[in-house]
Formats: structure tokens, sequence, C-alpha cells
């Protein structure tokens, strides 16, 4: 997979509650199959699925996506999900989840092959969801790239914690100005991060890396549900990056 997107980590089900259906999800499964489906041929999942109907419809989408399953773990019992429903917009709105199901009580945790799969990959991806900060010292020491998604996570604490890990750091920064994005950017790459990309929602993406910043708007559109709009914007732009263009393009 030496040109090739690694993700790890989170894979859930949004339960929609306001229609009654399961749709596979999590920010890492995710953006392997969108990234996929961008046109990048060599994408990967590793992560743990638990033993129920919710996991079995996981994988069962992973293989019709043409993903791979042989860096999946399986425990026993619950796997991730979340219940979700729609206000008047079409917005989402959480309405819980069993926060990661079994993939939370048994966390992940890197082996000799792993390590072999993650040096192989011309990029590595994972997130705020995936209980995984215990390994990114060693992951990131086998990557040759790695990025991560933050999501709202904006904790101090927290981004120093990891953004020293990483070549790019993907954050939500919705409804944010843009001096206090500035302003979060500075800190995340003065914390060590290589880059780092804040989306905005209907205002665009802003794109720093201390030397340039990249303001990026967006393509109007008729919204239809806003469920996994910032997995697929960090699967576009992975797949473009790994493709071989700019930040800019």
């Amino acid at each position: 997979m030496t040109d090739g997107l690694l993700c790890i980590g989170d894979n859930v089900v949004d339960l929609y509650c306001d229609e009654g259906v399961y749709y596979p999800g999590g920010n890492a499964l995710n953006v392997a199959v969108l990234a996929r489906r961008a046109g990048l041929e060599r994408t990967d999942y590793m992560g743990i699925l638990g033993s129920d109907a919710a996991a079995a419809h996981v994988e069962a989408a992973m293989r019709a996506e043409g993903l791979s399953t042989h860096l999946l773990r399986r425990a026993e019992g619950e796997n991730g999900l979340a219940r979700v429903t729609h206000d008047a917009s079409g917005d989402r709105v959480f309405l819980g989840s069993n926060r990661g199901g079994i993939r939370r009580k048994l966390m992940l945790r890197m082996d000799a092959d792993d390590l072999e799969a993650i040096a192989a990959a011309a990029w590595v991806h994972t997130s705020c969801f995936s209980y995984i900060e215990p390994e990114l010292p060693r992951i990131r020491a086998a990557a040759r790239a790695l990025s991560y998604d933050f999501s709202t996570l904006a904790d101090a604490a927290y981004l120093a914690r990891i953004a020293p890990h990483l070549s790019l750091a993907f954050l939500s920064g919705a409804g944010l100005s843009l001096a206090d994005l500035r302003g979060l950017a500075r800190r995340v790459l003065e914390m060590g991060a290589g880059a780092v990309c804040i989306t905005r929602g209907e205002e665009g993406a802003v794109w720093f890396d201390g030397a340039q910043e990249i303001e990026q708007g967006i393509v109007p559109a008729e919204i239809r549900d806003t469920m996994g709009a910032g997995d697929a914007f960090i699967a576009g732009y992975l797949a473009a990056t790994i493709g071989g263009a700019p930040p800019r393009d």
C-alpha cells in the first residue's frame, strides 16, 4: 500500500431514530470508504468490531465498498452505536451513544504486523473518537505522515498532547471568527503539528502551515443531511494529497 491510506480507529452505526434505519459510520471508517470513492485506489481500515447485528452491518458495508477486512479485530460485545435524529433544517442531532461500545473497553494496541502496515502506507489517519491516544507515539514513529481529526475538541491540554505527533491536524471551527481560527491554528502549529486545516461549515475551510494561509469557499448545494460532511472533506483532501496535489488544489 505504498501510495495508499490507512485509517485506524473508530467505526459505529448511526441509528436514525426518526427513520428506524442503521447507517455505518465513524470518522476513521468513513474516511477510508470516502477516499476510495474519491478515487484513491488503495485504502484500508484497522479497527475493532463487536459481535452484534450492528457490527455485522459495518462489516457487510465494508465488503460492499471494496475494503479489506484483514486488519479488523473482533470482540464479544456491543459495536459502537450512536442515536441520531434531525432538526427542521435537516441538521443532525445526536441523542446519545454507547461511547464506542466494546471498542472503548478494549482499545487498539499496535503489534508488529500493524506497524508494518502503517509503515507501508503513504498516509495514516485517525481521530479523537478512536481511543488510541496512548499508541500515537508508536504510530507516528512508523508512519510517513499522520493526520488526526479533533472535531470540535479544542481543549488546550488535549491539543498539546496530540499535536506534536501530527503531520496535519483537522479541526471543526464552525462559528469561530477568522481571527479566532488563526489563533487556534497558531497554537496547534506551535504545539508541533506540521499543518492545520479548520472546516467552518457554510463558511468553507482554512488551511495553515505557518508560512501560508489558504481559504477555501463552498459550492452551494441543497443539503439533505450533514452527517459525515467533515469526514468527506478530510477524505477528499487526503485522496488528493496522496495523489500528489498541493494543499491549495
